[in-house]
């Protein structure tokens, strides 16, 4: 990759990443996974060793850079087999919230301990009933003397049982419209009342999924994160980066999967010469490289946009990065399985699972066809369907 695109510092941190993932890989991950664990110790070392709040400010403990930075850590720790999802929700979504809109107790409360790796926080949003509709969002906040009362459900939130808190959008009246506009608010994670459940994944991974009932939760005035009036712009200020970072979450399962295929490739030899000789096996893998380089660019864009303050545009390009990673990892895993053949069903060559984990990037946080929507309304202008 060129310095135009990637600054030396840029490069600097993707081969120290990768050099730490290289040590942990696919078969520590899939260990604690089957062992019911998290992966701690490489958490708490990419933390040791400054990434994990590469995109926090300085003065909270963090690197002082951005979601560029950390899109970075995410990628190649996935390319090395060994992604870490929380970065998405904790230091991403969460940190980024905090340090933009918290007040100086919030910051100082939760920012050095993400930067750390002491703490951490979940992310709730998505709803039985609302979908990738933000709009939809029934959970509601009142108002109760000083204190704030929170009502609702919340679906497929990654990681509640080892956050120390989560961060729950609601929805609270608008005194001069009456309207319902999202806020958010920091729930511990043993408060009265903020009841979880795991779900039963088909998909196995470190970091479980939960629904949460917000059964009349009651939260001090400091539990609201930023002005209750500024609605949407917050809102949107966590869910850009945690779009561009699971762009960089597909990216780099494309890349593990990818680079499984092209050594099997080299490898495997059938009738004298190594089945990477013959182009129906070269060509589609050639094709799934130029797919995740494409949709890295779109990220590396979205993430460039984001940390500089242009949120309109990073908002287009971080839809446009998470659609077009999710496309090319589908397509890199399906490729890799299947130039492997039967042993890319196998456990041995660690393919297999990312079959099913390799469509979260299409379907989670927000669908393909949402994201179409999207770019067909805000960026073509087209009319709207519903």
């Amino acid at each position: 990759m060129t310095r135009v695109i990637e600054t030396e510092e840029h490069q600097a941190l993707r081969s120290a990443v990768a050099a730490l993932g290289k040590r942990y890989g696919r078969e520590y991950l899939t260990r604690v996974v089957a062992e019911g664990d998290y992966p701690d110790e490489l958490w708490s070392e990419t933390a040791k060793l400054g990434y994990l709040g590469v995109n926090l400010p300085e003065a909270y403990g963090g690197g002082g850079g951005g979601i560029a930075e950390l899109s970075i850590v995410l990628e190649e720790l996935g390319a090395a087999g060994c992604p870490l999802l929380m970065l998405v929700v904790s230091p991403a979504i969460c940190g980024t919230v905090i340090a933009r809109f918290g007040t100086e107790a919030q910051k100082q409360q939760w920012l050095p301990g993400f930067a750390d790796g002491s703490r951490s926080m979940a992310f709730g949003i998505t709803e039985p009933d609302a979908g990738s509709n933000s709009h939809r969002i029934t959970t509601t906040a009142r108002r109760d003397g000083t204190d704030w009362i929170l009502s609702g459900r919340k679906v497929f939130i990654s990681g509640v049982d080892i956050a120390d808190a989560t961060l729950v959008v609601g929805r609270t009246e608008d005194a001069r419209t009456g309207r319902l506009k999202p806020c958010l608010f920091i729930v511990p994670r043993d408060t009265d009342g903020f009841g979880r459940r795991p779900i039963d994944m088909e998909l196995h991974g470190a970091e479980k999924q939960f629904e949460l009932t917000l059964d009349d939760v009651r939260l001090p005035a400091d539990a609201l994160v930023g002005d209750e009036d500024a609605g949407l712009l917050q809102l949107f200020a966590g869910l850009n980066p945690e779009r561009v970072m699971t762009a960089a979450f597909a990216i780099g399962m494309g890349r593990f999967a990818l680079s499984r295929a092209v050594e099997y490739a080299r490898d495997r030899s059938v009738w004298k010469q190594p089945i990477g000789a013959h182009q129906a096996i070269a060509h589609p893998l050639a094709q799934a490289h130029i797919d995740l380089e494409l949709a890295r660019l779109m990220m590396q864009k979205a993430a460039h946009l984001y940390d500089s303050g242009d949120d309109v545009a990073a908002g287009e390009a971080a839809n446009m990065a998470k659609y077009a990673a999710g496309e090319a990892c589908v397509k890199a895993v399906d490729q890799a399985v299947h130039t492997l053949g039967g042993n890319g069903l196998t456990r041995e060559f660690g393919l297999a699972s990312l079959i099913t984990a390799s469509r979260v990037a299409r379907i989670a946080p927000v669908s393909r066809e949402m994201i179409l929507n999207y770019v067909s309304h805000q960026t073509l202008g087209l009319p709207k369907s519903y």
